[in-house]
C-alpha cells in the first residue's frame, strides 16, 4: 500500500469551522485530517487541516469556491 505525503491546506482558529471545511472536502471524495493545535485550557492556537498533496489544488479550488459564494 502506497504511503500518501500530506501538506497543510489551510488553518484556523474555530475547531467548528475545520470540520465543517472536512465535510465540504468529503463530499468532493477528498480525504483531510484535522490537527488541533489548540490549548485547551487558554483556547489559542490554531486547527490545522491537511490533504494529500495530489489532492491539494483540488482542496484550494473547492475553498476559493466556497470563500466566493
Amino acid at each position: 500500500m502506497e504511503e500518501k505525503e500530506f501538506v497543510l491546506l489551510t488553518t484556523t482558529v474555530q475547531p467548528y469551522e475545520a470540520e465543517l471545511i472536512q465535510g465540504l472536502l468529503a463530499d468532493h471524495q477528498i480525504e483531510c485530517t484535522i490537527i488541533n493545535k489548540r490549548d485547551s485550557e487558554f483556547f489559542f492556537g490554531d486547527v490545522e487541516l491537511h490533504v494529500a498533496a495530489t489532492d491539494l489544488e483540488a482542496a484550494q479550488t473547492i475553498l476559493r469556491q466556497r470563500d466566493s459564494e
